[in-house]
């Protein structure tokens, strides 16, 4: 959110103020020593960074009901890579906006005009990479917490689905048949009659 705040300050300001003309002339000049590429690079930097802020918000809302872990990985990877690309380019707005600020000569703005708006522009700028810098190591967070459990492994599978569990094994009716004949059948009641008869109870 405070990437999406620092690129609307940043390209707002440049549009807004960023552009002066001297005293005697029509023609309107980037307020950064005079240097269109400046205040272009200060305008789409902003927002093609506002831009990516949004996508990546819809992502993070939409990223529970990715089912696919492959899917899941690289959206967290892109992240990772996006916002340390443009942490990089917040970087080099910054000195670029800063070096054309202090290259910049008093008499072609004689009145100061835009002088917040440009100050803004490269404070913001700067700003902007730390606020990059922060969600590259949240999402790098996010991938090493993924890469750690078992929703996230390629691996996965689900224990419901898993044909390699143990079953007890099958043995049809003439094998059991079979197994039983084995047994000695167990000796008829007579012969414990007989073995009773023998026996003789004393008396004390």
């Amino acid at each position: 959110l405070l990437s999406q705040v620092f690129s609307i300050v940043v390209f707002g300001s440049i549009v807004n103020e960023g552009y002066v003309n001297r005293l005697d002339e029509t023609e309107e000049h980037c307020i950064f020593n005079r240097n269109h590429n400046a205040c272009n690079y200060g305008i789409t930097v902003g927002v093609l960074a506002f831009l990516s802020c949004l996508l990546y918000l819809a992502l993070d809302a939409y990223f529970p009901q990715i089912s696919s872990v492959k899917d899941r990985k690289k959206a967290v990877l892109s992240d990772i890579g996006v916002s340390a690309f443009w942490a990089f380019l917040w970087f080099v707005g910054f000195c670029f906006l800063t070096n054309q600020w202090h290259a910049s000569k008093e008499e072609d703005n004689p009145m100061n005009e835009g002088g917040d708006a440009a100050r803004a522009a490269i404070t913001f700028s700067f700003f902007s990479i730390f606020t990059w810098v922060g969600q590259a190591f949240l999402a790098y967070q996010r991938f090493r917490l993924g890469a750690d459990s078992a929703l996230f492994s390629q691996d996965y599978m689900d224990p419901s689905q898993d044909s390699g569990m143990p079953y007890a094994p099958y043995t049809n009716e003439e094998d059991a048949t079979d197994a039983v004949g084995t047994y000695q059948q167990p000796p008829p009641a007579d012969a414990f009659d007989t073995e009773t008869q023998g026996y003789q109870t004393q008396n004390y």
